[in-house]
């Protein structure tokens, strides 16, 4: 999912919405000052979001006003870097934070909780 512009309080639940309807795995872009921190709008109005981060997870955000197609095009590429390696992850049976807190023991290849 792309997130462009400015974000409002009136869009949030339909972002929400479309995020939640999305498939898994889901990843999210936020392209742009105004999408990524509400841009020179939130200042003055009380209706737009401090960033979409606030509604929904961001995983790769992408600066300027406008970005530079540059950006853009880097952006997307550390988005394709996210996604192979949740599937290096997923490959070995492991989903990400499922080893979290656990340490392996030296009997045993089963993770062992504290």
């Amino acid at each position: 999912m792309i997130v462009a512009g400015t974000a409002t309080l009136k869009m949030a639940t339909r972002i929400k919405r479309l995020y939640e309807q999305m498939a898994e795995p889901k990843y999210v872009l936020s392209m742009g000052s105004c999408a990524n921190n509400g841009g020179p709008y939130w200042k003055y109005g009380y209706h737009v979001l401090k960033g979409v981060d606030e509604i929904i997870p961001v995983d790769v955000y992408v600066p300027g006003c406008p970005p530079r197609p540059e950006a853009l095009l880097y952006g997307l590429l550390k988005l394709q870097e996210k996604i192979q390696e949740d599937r290096v992850t997923r490959k070995r049976g492991y989903t990400v934070g499922s080893l979290a807190g656990a340490r392996l023991d030296g009997a045993s290849d089963r993770p062992v909780t504290k």
